[in-house]
């Protein structure tokens, strides 16, 4: 098996770039891990595991984490727009000092949650008026709580917006159970937590006919969260009948025709995991386990130097003694970002994308500051340096 690095570019991935990532991972039976990011610090901890374990890697933001971006006083309506752009353009500028693919993708997006993604789009649009690409790889719509008929109808609208733009969609279809980000779903009809084959089908028909940049979240008793084992029931094998039963609609000669989807993965035995991307999964959302391990990061390190700080000056080895080099954001949060690291890793080597890219740090010095280079000018920038303007 070749490397991606032989076909995909390093850096945000968009169009025709990711969707050669995204085949090569189906069919190199691996899946890429999507982290939820509030900050650069965790989008940083994420390029940096990624690089780190040659592996490409996904950044999403969700709408609540868009609104912590830009601040929690922020009360304009546009604010989780605003910082999940804010985001965006942070990983921007910094993806191509990492030397991997990344995925800027946003997260759940309810039907309440419209004005958030109609947003997103504005920015793709303008982004890609400018630069020739959007500035998200990736949106998802995730209008499972509605009536299977508005969800897709829903979908397919919006996804002929993206398409000329070549953003990749991401659907889900059968309900997550638990609850994230402010939408519960723990006490939701079991039944509904696994989609059926008919389900996804009825899915791929309607979006197919629109392109082909799209993934299915199909659900198979997924939970947001962390729980006990034996809490949550898994059934990973049925995204298998999924396959076959599209497979066989559309006469395809591949086993997967499907891009698939898995949520709620925090907490996942690796086993199912392992159920999961063998038939089809490409990406699995990964939030709570995250931030566990970034918390955890900066609890052991209080935990270690509780005694340096309890103040500015002042600790065991004299009353005077400076605790600058303790309290020290950039010390503190740093141990955050280690720990993160560390617990990513666990979950690249599960989802098989350890050693699937490269990472090829440029040369010092070799990346513009400012990266951002229009791909053309448009008839009136052209008509301007003609004349002289």
């Amino acid at each position: 098996m070749m490397t991606a690095n032989e076909t995909i570019p390093a850096g945000v991935v968009t169009g025709d770039a990711l969707l050669k990532l995204l085949s090569h991972a189906k069919d190199n039976g691996y899946a890429i891990p999507a982290f939820n990011c509030t900050s650069s610090s965790t989008c940083n901890a994420a390029m940096e595991a990624a690089k780190k374990f040659n592996s490409p890697v996904m950044i999403q933001v969700s709408n609540g984490g868009g609104k912590f971006i830009a601040g929690k006083t922020c009360t304009d309506p546009n604010a989780a727009a605003a910082g999940s752009v804010a985001m965006a353009l942070h990983v921007r500028a910094m993806a191509p000092y990492y030397g991997v693919p990344v995925v800027l993708h946003s997260d759940h997006c309810a039907k309440k949650l419209l004005p958030w993604f109609d947003a997103m789009l504005t920015a793709d649009q303008a982004y890609f008026d400018q630069y020739g690409e959007p500035l998200f790889s990736s949106h998802m719509l995730d209008l499972s709580e509605e009536p299977d008929e508005d969800n897709i109808a829903i979908c397919v609208e919006y996804f002929k917006k993206m398409e000329p733009m070549k953003i990749w969609l991401e659907m889900e279809i059968g309900i997550t159970g638990g609850e994230e980000d402010g939408v519960n779903n723990e006490d939701i009809d079991p039944e509904k937590l696994y989609t059926t084959p008919q389900q996804v089908y009825a899915v791929y028909e309607a979006l197919s006919k629109v392109g082909d940049m799209f993934s299915i979240a199909a659900a198979f008793g997924n939970v947001h969260g962390v729980y006990k084992p034996g809490n949550v029931t898994l059934q990973p094998e049925r995204l298998g009948k999924h396959q076959e039963y599209t497979k066989n609609k559309i006469d395809s000669v591949s086993a997967k025709p499907i891009f698939l989807v898995m949520h709620g993965g925090s907490g996942s035995t690796e086993e199912e995991i392992k159920t999961a991307v063998v038939n089809g999964v490409v990406k699995m959302n990964i939030d709570t386990d995250t931030q566990w391990a970034y918390w955890d990061g900066l609890r052991a390190f209080e935990a270690a130097n509780r005694d340096c700080l309890q103040g500015q000056i002042g600790n065991p080895n004299g009353a005077d003694k400076p605790n600058k080099k303790f309290y020290d954001p950039r010390v503190w949060v740093r141990k955050a970002e280690e720990s993160m690291v560390e617990r990513i890793k666990q979950a690249m080597e599960r989802l098989g994308c350890v050693d699937k890219y490269t990472a090829v740090v440029p040369e010092p010095g070799s990346v513009p500051i400012w990266n951002f280079t229009p791909k053309s000018k448009g008839a009136v920038e052209l008509l301007k340096g003609a004349i002289g303007l």
